[in-house]
């Protein structure tokens, strides 16, 4: 694992947050732990592949509540919780919500850092996927509004002449929007066409 990943560690136990650092660093991981949800929210910086292992009982703003403002913040961070108690109920909340893992304290070494993998690679993932909707975004906001029609009829499966009498405009017309589409969004198929109309939200 590559020292670009990092894991932040939020629990209120010092002494759990020393030994999982330790643990992570000789996994080659970058981590960085914090006391609280609040100090987590006040002091986070954005890291390209991350994950964050949380208590899910905290004084004041606990794990639930932390995972929660995230998503309202639009964070994509991949969560597992940690507890020191075997609440069946609140982990199907909590996995429910998004959490990538939900452990009982004390885990074990190998549980802990399989969790942490499969997090990092639903981080990588998911940031990937932000990286193709924002390229997507980019290609769609040069499109006139019209080739945004012909391109959302195009990906529905019409043919040029369906398109042609939908809109009420020529065969040739639509011939030189789909040009024009496909040279604007980079698109050298149909299917790569609709690829790009769903990451950027197209819809008829």
């Amino acid at each position: 694992m590559s020292a670009e990943a990092t894991v932040f560690v939020v629990d209120d136990d010092p002494a759990v947050r020393d030994s999982l650092t330790l643990l992570l660093e000789e996994e080659n991981l970058a981590v960085t732990s914090f006391a609280s949800g609040e100090e987590f929210l006040a002091n986070c910086a954005p890291a390209t592949r991350a994950c964050a292992i949380v208590d899910i009982r905290m004084p004041g703003m606990d794990g639930m509540q932390l995972q929660a403002e995230l998503s309202r913040r639009g964070v994509s961070l991949p969560v597992i919780f940690l507890t020191g108690h075997g609440d069946i109920p609140l982990s199907v909340r909590a996995v429910k919500a998004g959490a990538v893992d939900f452990l009982t304290k004390p885990v074990t070494a190998a549980a802990l850092l399989e969790s942490v993998h499969a997090a990092l690679d639903e981080s990588a993932r998911l940031q990937s996927h932000a990286e193709e909707v924002q390229t997507a975004a980019d290609r769609m906001a040069s499109l006139t509004e019209r080739e945004r029609q012909v391109m959302a009829l195009a990906v529905e499966g019409l043919h040029n002449k369906e398109i042609a009498r939908h809109l009420g405009i020529s065969h040739r017309t639509v011939e030189i929007h789909k040009a024009r589409i496909m040279h604007k969004t980079g698109a050298a198929t149909l299917l790569d066409l609709a690829r790009i109309a769903e990451a950027g939200g197209i819809r008829h």
